[in-house]
């Protein structure tokens, strides 16, 4: 019976500590938890964009699901709702966070974060791998922290051989 309780109790231990590191390593991206909308501006015209972010399975990942509504325009004529999910981790072996989008387009962008600068509000995630899109190109997202209910998302492409150039900009303010 005593071997029992000690179990127990051990075994509560552990929960809690592991329950504290998981939250411990969101810290940096704790900010992001939440629902925000905004509005976009980029290569296809404007937009208007929804977007939630929450934990997932006990905190071990977060998942960022958004929606980027774009009307008929004269960059897009044709109007149309982008939908992608964003889903970070943790790379314990190489102490990296790690983007993963998937857009309903059907391609896939592994980043890397590739500079945490907290006291400047930056956080810069660099492409490793885009699946499903031309081979030699490159990605970046940036995120620039305004304050806790206010941030702003840069999406950058590069061609093969070429350097970055801005894609869309999403200006978001929390509404929850």
């Amino acid at each position: 019976m005593k071997k029992l309780i000690l179990f127990v109790f051990l075994s509560g231990f552990v929960a809690l500590s592991q329950n504290n590191a998981q939250t411990k390593k969101w810290e940096p991206l704790e900010f992001l938890i939440g629902k925000w909308e905004g509005y976009g501006v980029g290569k296809f015209g404007n937009s208007d964009v929804i977007r939630e972010y929450e934990y997932l399975m006990g905190r071990t990942y977060i998942i960022g699901k958004n929606k980027s509504i774009y009307e008929k325009q004269e960059q897009n004529p044709k109007g149309e709702i982008h939908d992608n999910w964003d889903i970070f981790s943790y790379d314990k072996i190489r102490a990296k966070y790690i983007l993963r989008q998937f857009h309903a387009e059907d391609i896939t962008n592994t980043y890397g974060l590739d500079s945490l600068n907290a006291f400047n509000g930056i956080y810069e995630f660099e492409s490793e791998a885009i699946e499903n899109f031309g081979i030699g190109w490159r990605a970046k997202e940036v995120y620039q922290i305004i304050d806790n209910d206010h941030f702003i998302e840069l999406f950058y492409l590069a061609a093969p051989g070429k350097e970055y150039s801005e894609y869309v900009r999403n200006t978001f303010t929390r509404i929850k």
